[in-house]
């Protein structure tokens, strides 16, 4: 019989979520010009607060702003100087981290203990990396003496609202750059509790400034004239949208967008390693990951073994509260979402996959989906070819070596990969023959600021974390 957990939720009264929200704008929360949405809880549907949209005029204030303080002050300041800002930021989001980890789980329905565990020890880690490369820019790559591009429009998705502000954020501030930063509109509040956190550190009025709302928001962002650097992770749609209208401009730009990772598992790895592996490749925060392990390619003759250890594996899988500390499988972000996921799984069945999904029950309220797979899949399969960015894990197998590895670069995407084996030779071959950013080998989902992350083909151009991170926002 399975164990029974109590529960153990974490408390709610860390978070002071304000009924209303503004604009973050030259230091000070102000009113936006555009029709105000709301944002809920995925898990309860529960409305948590209105945040303000910002509308063209606003973006344009906005930007000026960020250009009047890159101008006047951060651009001129000593890296050392900009330096103690970063540290202090860093310092701050420790000292607030369970209040930051209690609001992200509320607005994006994530597990709390990923967002306690990973997610906000790895922003604060961000912050204190790139505080140490302040002041140490001769040394980057880019020259004696590398210069800052001026403002940033940096778009980030929904799947790790705080995570992906502090992969941008943070290395841009240590350049000397400025930012104009719209969060995604299911998810500002973790954002908007970080101006507050700019707030509280004294960064000077204008250096960072969030403006919120949907895509139009954004929209006007990248293409507005006074921007010198565009930088965002969502879609491959979105980004090839964005790259079209920064064609023939001034603007850098990096993209980080969809994957369809391949996970690789040879006979001689160790199986029970592998799948631990496996779930956190794919059912981490939902399978909402870009670089999710969302197509499993097994080698024949274990694969039978290696699916009875993960479907029993995957029983063992809690769904329910965000925040309750036993839960490992919290809520889909959205309602639109769920509405994909769902019609690409029946879409694997339509097309005569085996679909294998966990028994539970699903709470009335909010959205879920449980942690499914489907077996005889081909690369036929849409299941096998399209992002589906959800807890859905497509199972293919191979016999050698080279159809591995001809089955895994079969895409259109390029943003990881995992391989798994006792051999380290093999690693290294496959690894050096992948189509991918990153190659992670008897392990997946490893993440750590002075590691660089981005990918190949349609998932994007352009690298983020470590010093590679650096030179996105250096002349």
């Amino acid at each position: 019989m399975p164990f029974e957990y109590a529960p153990a939720l974490e408390s709610r009264a860390i978070v002071d979520i304000k009924p209303s929200y503004g604009l973050f704008v030259d230091g000070q929360f102000v009113e936006g010009h555009g029709t105000p949405f709301k944002t809920i809880s995925p898990a309860t549907e529960e409305v948590l607060a209105e945040v303000a949209e910002a509308d063209e005029a606003d973006i344009d204030a906005a930007v000026k702003v960020a250009r009047r303080a890159y101008d006047r002050v951060w651009s001129r300041m000593p890296g050392r100087e900009r330096a103690k800002y970063l540290y202090r930021i860093a310092r701050i989001i420790q000292e607030r981290s369970r209040e930051l980890a209690v609001l992200e789980s509320l607005d994006n329905g994530k597990p709390i203990k990923e967002s306690r565990d990973v997610d906000v020890p790895t922003v604060a880690a961000h912050f204190f990396y790139y505080a140490g490369w302040a002041d140490k820019l001769e040394y980057a790559g880019r020259g004696d003496d590398p210069q800052p591009l001026g403002v940033a429009a940096q778009v980030i998705p929904w799947n790790f609202p705080l995570l992906m502000l502090a992969w941008k954020v943070a290395p841009a501030l240590a350049c000397g750059n400025t930012v104009v930063l719209k969060p995604a509109e299911t998810t500002p509040l973790t954002a908007l509790l970080f101006a507050e956190i700019c707030q509280q550190a004294d960064l000077p009025p204008g250096v960072v400034n969030i403006v919120t709302g949907a895509g139009a928001t954004g929209q006007a962002l990248v293409g507005h004239p006074g921007v010198d650097k565009v930088a965002f992770t969502g879609s491959t749609e979105v980004g090839k949208a964005i790259a079209r209208s920064v064609a023939g401009t001034h603007k850098r730009v990096t993209l980080e967008l969809g994957g369809k990772a391949a996970n690789i598992v040879f006979d001689d790895a160790p199986i029970d390693q592998a799948v631990e592996g496996i779930v956190d490749g794919i059912f981490f925060n939902q399978g909402h990951v870009c670089c999710a392990g969302s197509r499993l390619l097994v080698q024949e003759s274990i694969v039978d073994d290696l699916l009875e250890r993960l479907k029993s594996r995957m029983s063992t899988l809690r769904m329910g509260d965000p925040l309750d500390k036993n839960t490992d499988i919290g809520a889909i972000n959205s309602g639109e979402q769920l509405k994909r996921i769902r019609e690409l799984s029946e879409v694997g069945d339509a097309e005569g996959a085996e679909r294998w999904e966990v028994a539970c029950d699903l709470p009335t309220k909010g959205f879920w989906f449980p942690p499914t797979l489907f077996t005889g899949v081909s690369q036929a399969h849409r299941i096998a070819r399209e992002e589906i960015f959800g807890p859905v894990l497509s199972v293919l197998t191979f016999r050698t070596p080279a159809e591995a590895l001809e089955k895994a670069n079969n895409t259109p995407y390029g943003l990881s990969a995992g391989v798994w084996t006792d051999k380290g030779s093999l690693i290294l071959k496959m690894a050096s023959s992948l189509r991918a950013g990153v190659v992670w080998a008897n392990t997946f989902n490893k993440f750590d600021p002075t590691s660089p992350f981005g990918g190949y083909k349609e998932s994007g151009y352009g690298r983020e974390g470590g010093r590679h991170g650096l030179e996105a926002y250096l002349k």
